[in-house]
């Protein structure tokens, strides 16, 4: 059980610091984040990989719920009721959009999670 709760640790610091250096430099910032959540998670490349996927991921699921939510609310206030229903439909696309783009994070972050595992394994 203690395996699971650093995999979980890994692939939240690792997501810390995506967010971090991922506005400075975006892909050297997902690549760093997945590394340090591979060394964090330990128990070798898979595990590294997953903990650095699961970082990368954190942050594309986080910013589609907010975009849902925050475009649903800014139509809602500008539209009414339809304007609510037509802001959150257009939330869910951007939001599918971030989902989509954050994946090419997460593979970015996994290779660095591998990497990570890989150290830590050594």
């Amino acid at each position: 059980m203690t395996n699971l709760g650093s995999l979980w640790l890994g692939a939240f610091v690792g997501f810390l610091v995506t967010v971090v250096l991922g506005w400075a430099v975006p892909i050297l910032g997902h690549f760093i984040g997945g590394l340090v959540a591979g060394l964090i998670a330990g128990g070798g490349i898979g595990r590294g990989a997953l903990a650095g996927f699961l970082a990368g991921m954190l942050g594309g699921i986080l910013i589609a719920i907010l975009l849902v939510m925050g475009l649903t609310t800014i139509g809602g206030l500008v539209g009414g009721v339809l304007g609510g229903l037509v802001g959150g439909l257009v939330g869910l696309v951007i939001g599918i959009a971030a989902i989509i783009l954050g994946i090419f994070g997460a593979i970015v972050a996994a290779i660095g999670g591998l990497i990570g595992g890989a150290i830590k394994r050594a």
